[in-house]
């Protein structure tokens, strides 16, 4: 269905209307994004990145007990300070252990819980009643729904070893300047001397990661779209020129993506080579002083074994900035995607009277050109267009997804753009020609809420002749239907589409050429079955058609030429207009 008007007044008065969905203002930037993610959380990252400092602090502080152990223990051969020493070991271990599992614990839940929110939020903003206009592909959405918001919540781990990286390197500084002043400040300078210089690399790495991300979502948009449309591409014989709109595509992701991993090589390549540097230099100076004797047997095995240690840390602190540039990246495109302004307008009104009708008054917006028309209650009004696009533009306009340049378009005398989208809903339903079908059973799909009676149940499906496609399959209302009621034939979905849209029972509702791909015999049986339901009830229907079935059960018939009504009657006294003739027999 267009827009907000998926569902419409339940078919039942004892079901509750819709609420309306919050409005709050998404974040503006991928950087508010990021700082909303770690506020969400920071009573349990509080504690996590606590816990993950601890554990990274006491993985600092192995080798300085081994090298205790050895000065005190085993040099002086004293056996209690050795046992001593031991249990100070086994005490170390426990503690580092216990903190990185439970640190890593909370962290983990805080980015799996915020990607989940994500995740979440785009999904809500697509789904909103009031939509959300975005020029992506349904398969570049899921990527942003997926993909992005796990890049984002990342962040949260990235931090994590960050601050746990510096207290780290912070703490080797503080020891090894007791030891000597000399090799303390080599540890201090040369450490974020190295990570500056491993920025370098850094923008290459986070370009890069963004190509990449944007050319992976279009090709996966891509290739989702092909899949969907697979049916009519074999009808026209297209294939050939989708495979190679979708080869040239994912040739185009396949290279930014091997670029990403020559970056990343750049990246590790240089890391690598500078710590390299420095940790080398600080072993050499370290085994200079305790041939020297200025420094114990003990600390020499700590100066080196912090010197390895140091490795991890500084390969992190250099990571992490390109690890972030692509999380912020991300940040971005879910910030920019969410920023997108929504689809129909809403007011605080509701319509005048207990059975609004609809009125479109002297409409400009081409292709429509002084456009008026208004329902009558409880009619069946058929309007013939002479042009698909000036169809379109009218299902648009009704559906309150554009709006008209001049004129106005009104239920019950208030401006549609001025209702509330629960009035909307509850009083007007608008299903064109194009509709979802969702992937479940043909009874979620026509009755997603399982809220109709038998009896009202099948009284919609014979009126949208359903009733032949559930008694074609063994499951029959269990018949399960695949995404896009792909599992479906045209008319079928067509007339799974026509059955949503009577069960929902709004007092108004709007279709769409509903029986353009039926057959004769079963199109005159969904003409008749539409007219005796919604007749019944009392409810009003527009039917936007040039079917000469569906236009014989009409009460009136409006006939439409260059945007513009220019015949009004039944269409047995319309017939004998040529150009209405010619409209309807095409």
């Amino acid at each position: 269905m267009v827009g907000c008007t998926w569902k419409a007044r339940p078919l039942r008065s004892r079901r509750s209307s819709p609420q309306r969905m919050p409005e709050t203002s998404p974040p503006s930037t991928g950087l508010r994004l990021i700082a909303r993610s770690l506020r969400r959380h920071r009573r349990r990252l509080s504690l996590g990145f606590s816990l993950i400092m601890v554990w990274q602090m006491c993985e600092t502080l192995v080798p300085v007990l081994i090298g205790v152990i050895v000065d005190r223990g085993i040099a002086r051969e004293d056996g209690s300070a050795f046992l001593l020493a031991l249990l100070g070991f086994a005490v170390l271990f426990a503690v580092l252990s216990n903190s990185y599992r439970f640190g890593g614990r909370l962290v983990v839940r805080s980015l799996e819980d915020e990607a989940h929110l994500l995740r979440t939020e785009v999904a809500g903003h697509v789904l909103h009643p009031r939509g959300a206009r975005t020029s992506m592909l349904p398969g570049e959405t899921l990527s942003v729904a997926t993909s992005d918001a796990e890049l984002v919540s990342q962040v949260m781990w990235q931090l994590a070893f960050a601050v746990s990286s510096m207290a780290s390197v912070l703490v080797v500084a503080v020891y090894v300047l007791q030891v000597d002043l000399q090799l303390g400040l080599m540890i201090l300078i040369g450490v974020p001397a190295v990570v500056i210089l491993i920025q370098v690399v850094t923008p290459l790495v986070a370009r890069r990661t963004h190509r990449q991300q944007q050319s992976t979502a279009r090709t996966s948009g891509l290739a989702g779209d092909l899949v969907q449309g697979l049916r009519p591409l074999k009808g026209i014989g297209g294939e050939d020129v989708a495979l190679r709109r979708y080869r040239a595509s994912s040739q185009a992701a396949r290279h930014d993506t091997i670029g990403v991993a020559r970056s990343w090589g750049y990246l590790l390549g240089m890391t690598t080579g500078l710590s390299g540097i420095l940790l080398a230099l600080v072993t050499l100076v370290a085994g200079t002083l305790a041939l020297d004797g200025q420094i114990t047997l003990g600390q020499l095995i700590a100066l080196v074994g912090l010197t390895q240690f140091l490795a991890e840390p500084i390969s992190a602190l250099g990571d992490i900035s390109a690890q972030f540039a692509a999380s912020r990246a991300s940040a971005g495109r879910i910030a920019d995607f969410l920023a997108t302004p929504r689809i129909v307008p809403v007011g605080d009104r509701v319509p005048h009277g207990d059975r609004p009708q609809l009125r479109v008054d002297a409409v400009v917006d081409a292709p429509l050109d002084g456009l008026s028309f208004a329902t009558r209650d409880g009619e069946l009004l058929a309007i013939t267009i002479d042009d698909p696009t000036t169809s379109d533009a009218l299902v648009h306009l009704l559906a309150g997804t554009a709006q008209a340049a001049t004129g106005s378009v009104t239920l019950g005398d208030v401006p549609l753009a001025e209702l509330t989208i629960e009035s909307r809903r509850e009083n007007m339903l608008v299903s064109p020609h194009h509709t979802e079908i969702f992937e479940g059973t043909l009874r979620s799909a026509i009755d997603p809420d399982d809220d109709l009676t038998p009896a009202e149940l099948d009284e919609v499906l014979a009126a949208s002749a359903v009733d032949d496609v559930v008694a074609l399959h063994p499951d029959g209302l269990d018949r399960p239907v695949r995404a896009g009621g792909s599992s479906l034939s045209g008319g079928q979905r067509q007339r799974v589409a026509l059955a949503r849209a009577l069960a929902a029972a709004p007092p108004l509702l709007v279709l769409q050429d509903p029986t353009s791909a039926v057959d004769g015999v079963t199109e005159h049986a969904i003409a008749a079955g539409l007219r005796d339901v919604r007749g019944r009830r009392g409810h009003t229907t527009v039917v936007i058609t040039s079917s000469p079935a569906m236009l014989q059960q009409a009460d009136r018939v409006l006939f439409v030429q260059a945007g513009r009504v220019v015949a009004e009657g039944p269409h047995g006294q319309l017939i004998g207009d040529p150009s209405y003739r010619e409209a309807v027999l095409r």
